[in-house]
């Protein structure tokens, strides 16, 4: 599967932004501070990424959950 392969639905960013593609996820990420890409929530998101692009079917949920899951970690730290 391609990493321009689209999420079935974007995910959504404050501010609008929207993450659209396995890539825009994974482009994402990298641009985080070094220190928080190396935090779990985000290291299991870049893994599920990773496993779609490679292997695709049900994997592409699991990467868009992951995103979710670590998105909204960071809203609850404060």
């Amino acid at each position: 599967m391609p990493w321009s392969t689209p999420f079935d639905d974007p995910i959504g960013l404050r501010g609008g932004r929207r993450l659209r593609t396995l890539q825009e996820a994974a482009d994402f990420i990298v641009q985080l501070p070094e220190a928080e890409q190396q935090e779990p929530r985000w290291q299991t998101a870049i893994e599920m990424l990773i496993n779609a692009a490679e292997t695709g079917g049900g994997w592409l949920m699991f990467a868009r959950v992951g995103m979710l899951r670590a998105l909204n970690a960071g809203d609850r730290r404060g």
